[in-house]
């Protein structure tokens, strides 16, 4: 017969066993919900250059079926969610400018990752409106500190506004804030690369070569994550870079007097091979994609080796766009990475055998802005819309056709804009404004309060070629401590985003295989508006001296110190003790010196009246010299308050 006790613990052991067997399950059913995925796409330019763009995503389940452990999904992302009631984020340090006439501006590359300079911010939250700006301005801190950049410059009321429309649709609930004048280095880089579960140490994140990154033309890294109760956290990164092929082929002319396009291989432009996929990744893949200019030219039947070019690897796939009139717009080849290891890396590259020139397809308007007159009390800001040719290709260019045109716009507080003084000319003849603009909102600044926010629904005729558009601006005063370091080089103004409603970048591919689930080409098929970003301008301002707060000072300073320095001397100066101490160094001279004095006829012991009238004398002096410098302190406070 079993003992009682020995019952009990069987028992015990029996259900801690049970526990740790559900727990087990659970833990393995949350790992098995967390999944993550690498791509890369290459694409080669019309400019000679090449296109990479790295792709990861990560996704969580809901924190209910979860809980707060995490094996794939970066745990930082997480609380950020959690505590900050995230609906979405997107963060992007950015690198040179996109160039939408050369690399395209109408299609997901150019609409989704096409990001003005430096950093742009924004975020959409699960909040009561009264709560949004602190949690925003906690945000700022928490991604400053994440990424090691200066985003807490954005928690300032004077550095993010909350667009209505004009940006994204939303209940305002939207924050948005932009520091163009961000420097992007590979302090940013780092922590972005340590949110993925290999970092940069294997899969696709090991081509990141630091030089071959930061020596390209246009370099945008991206975070963009969204939340919800039914789905858990989605988190996409994407790196997207421009670079300048390494090789000497492209150099080389073609008997036929062209100039070949630069041929290019992963190793030319990362300085290293794929040698495998990261090992907790869902799937890796590596596509190339040749643009409608180039599959145009090289016939319907696009394959990987024809007598345009040859891809230096075989694809696993190849992929075709068909547009709405189900003609082939764009080829896309596809490479498993989970087909090579060391022994085998993949080095996929392409080779030109003839020269071809092609172009991008173009927004339909290419929107530009830069500043208007001169001095530093008052100027103009000017936005022009320079037709693509688009009304060539619509079925309905009449006169009644129009295309429709966002215009959003943050302007900072000491750039007093009077948006009363809009002006619009379209082809050079002056238009009234309730014929060009349908919709606008205006949010006015606030003298170091709230920045400028302008909201714009545009109506162009199809047949126009040229718009512009003029807003009056007085430049304000900023006080001493407001200017940045380097004031003199100007401050700037955030881009403007210019979207078109009207137009959708999307892209599909029917032929993808449906068990074969790819975030990248799901972004592709999305829904998205046509935008572009304009320039950053340079307003220059009115800057004091900064040397003259310096001059004051060490001047101030100077005649401080010789007062109190006089007046310290005088009142701590006792000169009764010093003639004493004087006789008695005189008693204490040798016998030799008093009989050359008495030989000369001089007296060795000054009579006590003499002394005593030197040392009048020496008191006036030194009074009248602590009472001259009073006077002139108290004459240069006088002229400094005056």
């Amino acid at each position: 017969m079993v003992p009682p006790s020995t019952a009990r613990r069987l028992c015990s052991l029996s259900l801690l066993l049970l526990l740790l067997g559900a727990a087990a399950s659970a833990t393995a059913d949350a790992a098995a919900a967390e999944e993550f995925t690498e791509e890369l796409l290459l694409r080669p330019l019309p400019d000679r250059k090449a296109l990479a763009h790295f792709h990861f995503r990560s996704s969580a389940p809901p924190a209910s079926a979860a809980g707060r452990h995490q094996h794939l999904f970066p745990k930082a992302i997480s609380q950020l969610v959690q505590k900050f009631h995230i609906s979405e984020l997107e963060l992007s340090f950015t690198q040179g400018r996109w160039n939408y006439e050369q690399w395209g501006g109408y299609d997901p590359m150019s609409t989704n990752n096409a990001k003005p300079p430096g950093v742009e911010l924004w975020a959409v939250f699960d909040l009561p409106l009264a709560e949004i700006d602190a949690t925003w301005k906690n945000l700022t801190h928490t991604l400053s500190g994440l990424f090691c950049a200066s985003i807490n410059f954005l928690e300032s009321s004077t550095a993010f506004s909350a667009p209505r429309w004009g940006f994204k649709l939303n209940e305002g609930n939207l924050r948005y804030g932009a520091l163009p004048r961000e420097a992007v280095c590979t302090e940013n880089l780092t922590p972005w690369l340590k949110l993925l579960p290999c970092r940069d140490k294997a899969g696709i994140a090991s081509l990141l070569y630091r030089p071959s990154v930061y020596k390209g033309y246009y370099h945008s890294q991206k975070l963009k994550l969204k939340s919800s109760q039914s789905l858990g956290i989605i988190l996409d990164q994407t790196l997207t870079v421009v670079l300048q092929p390494n090789t000497l082929s492209g150099k080389q002319l073609h008997p036929t007097g062209g100039q070949l396009q630069p041929s290019w291989s992963m190793e030319h432009l990362f300085n290293r091979k794929l040698s495998g996929k990261c090992l907790v990744s869902k799937s890796s893949r590596v596509f190339v994609e040749l643009e409608k200019g180039i599959v145009d030219k090289a016939g319907s039947e696009v394959s990987w080796n024809n007598d345009l070019f040859v891809l230096s690897t075989a694809p696993d796939r190849s992929l075709k766009e068909l547009d709405n009139l189900e003609v082939q717009s764009s080829s896309l080849y596809e490479y498993d990475v989970n087909n090579y290891n060391n022994d085998k890396p993949l080095n996929v590259g392409i080779t030109w055998k003839l020269p071809l020139i092609w172009s991008c397809t173009r927004a339909p308007y290419h929107a530009s802005r830069f500043l208007m007159g001169s001095g530093n009390e008052r100027g103009s800001i000017a936005m022009s819309f320079l037709s693509a040719g688009l009304d060539k290709q619509l079925v309905d260019s009449s006169n009644d056709c129009s295309i429709k045109a966002v215009v959003f716009q943050v302007v900072p507080w000491y750039v007093k804009v009077y948006y009363h003084s809009l002006e619009v000319f379209i082809d050079g003849n002056s238009m009234a404004i309730s014929e060009v603009v349908d919709k606008i909102h205006v949010t006015p600044s606030e003298d170091k309060l709230l920045p400028g926010t302008m909201e714009m629904l545009l109506k162009f005729p199809c047949s126009m070629q040229l718009a512009t558009l003029t807003l009056d601006f007085d430049k304000g005063f900023l006080h001493i401590d407001e200017y940045p370091p380097d004031a003199n080089q100007g401050f700037d103004i955030p881009s403007a985003l210019v979207s078109f409603p009207e137009f959708n970048s999307s892209r599909s591919y029917p032929e993808a295989d449906p068990l074969f689930v790819s975030p990248l080409l799901e972004n592709f098929k999305e829904d998205g508006v046509v935008k572009s970003y304009t320039e950053v301008l340079l307003v220059p301002l009115t800057t004091p001296d900064f040397s003259m707060p310096y001059n004051v000072i060490t001047f101030t300073c100077t005649v401080l110190a010789l007062y109190f320095g006089s007046l310290l001397n005088a009142l701590r100066r006792r000169i009764g003790e010093e003639e004493r101490v004087l006789k008695k160094a005189d008693k204490r001279q040798g016998l030799i010196p008093l009989l050359i004095a008495k030989l000369r006829g001089q007296k060795v012991n000054p009579s006590e009246p003499e002394s005593m009238s030197r040392a009048s004398l020496a008191r006036s002096k030194l009074l009248l010299k602590v009472v001259f410098v009073a006077v002139v302190a108290i004459v240069f406070h006088y002229l400094s308050n005056s």
